[in-house]
């Protein structure tokens, strides 16, 4: 295992329109500060990486003493996954770098605020994550950053990836939304369809290329990225132990593939089949497959994702991560 998700709970400052959480905040609350040191202990005979989530963490007061213990235990990448609002505070910021995060990973869902704080469902949400993406950049803390690709928002990603550029971002990733939660309770305002957000993702991935900053993908099928296939994150992703409400999923990637996505019939045509994830399955359950077009394999045996796909500027490091969403 690489990597240990430590959800330390589900409260949280914003209430996103399509939130994978959905309700949980009112079901599970947060985890005392015992249970989750019992947690970083335990995963840390697995893992030496681990990201912090939730839920928002940050609005935890003893989120800097969560993170002092599991530098303590030896963590060597301490990820805080976030909306990133507390960071608009210099001295959080600080605090936190101190404390022993390593890596910086917010969300922006929109180039503006109308946008990005209407789908968090939080007034001055946007110029407060702007400002902790700013803060962290000032620290020296590597920022990768995550937007989920909804219906609202999926025309607005070129702009976005030039936000994200001019903010001198380490990284941004476009994730498409996972219908559960809040997400499936909105779906016929969050959920877009793939025909229409493809022109658009490559767009804004093309900024980033462009501009030389590491991009991705999360949760679209090799089908819909044709010329941009290697920058799909599901062939970096660490492979993760995720310590949810009360339970654990041993093994996300194995999870993700069995369980959480789907694949037609006809995928099995496809040159990108052997690794390819398709959708999140909820999609195909309500929209078919019709859009996913199997890409015909050549003559000769379609190359390994390491020799082709997940070749050129995209380096296997630990920078991937599936978001919470």
């Amino acid at each position: 295992m690489d990597r240990i998700d430590v959800k330390c709970g589900f409260e949280c400052n914003n209430r996103c329109r399509f939130c994978v959480q959905g309700d949980k905040r009112y079901e599970y609350g947060n985890k005392s500060t015992d249970e989750i040191k019992q947690t970083l202990a335990e995963g840390r005979k697995d893992a030496d990486q681990i990201v912090f989530t939730g839920g928002e963490v940050t609005i935890r007061p003893d989120f800097p003493e969560l993170v002092a213990h599991a530098k303590s235990l030896g963590f060597k990448v301490i990820q805080l996954q976030s909306n990133g609002r507390a960071l608009a505070s210099m001295e959080y910021a600080r605090k936190v770098r101190d404390a022993g995060i390593t890596e910086f990973s917010p969300a922006i869902h929109g180039p503006n605020p109308e946008i990005h704080d209407y789908l968090v469902n939080a007034p001055g949400a946007f110029k407060q994550t702007v400002k902790g993406v700013l803060n962290a950049k000032q620290l020296g803390l590597p920022v990768i950053l995550n937007s989920v690709i909804t219906l609202v928002n999926y025309r607005h990603l070129p702009a976005m990836a030039r936000l994200f550029v001019s903010l001198h971002v380490d990284q941004y990733q476009f994730a498409f939304v996972h219908a559960l939660g809040s997400a499936a309770k909105n779906w016929d305002e969050i959920v877009p369809r793939f025909r229409d957000i493809e022109p658009f993702v490559k767009e804004g991935l093309q900024v980033g290329i462009d501009a030389g900053v590491r991009v991705m993908t999360e949760a679209i099928p090799l089908c819909i990225l044709s010329g941009y296939e290697r920058y799909a994150a599901e062939f970096i992703i660490p492979r993760t132990k995720v310590f949810d409400a009360n339970w654990t999923v041993d093994d996300y990637t194995k999870f993700r593939i069995t369980e959480g996505k789907a694949k037609a019939e006809s995928c099995r045509s496809c040159r990108h089949d052997p690794y390819c994830e398709g959708p999140w399955r909820e999609y195909p359950e309500r929209f078919g497959f019709e859009e996913f077009v199997p890409v015909p394999k050549p003559g000769a045996s379609a190359p390994a994702p390491t020799e082709d796909l997940a070749g050129g500027k995209q380096e296997p490091d630990q920078g991937a991560s599936h978001h919470k969403r």
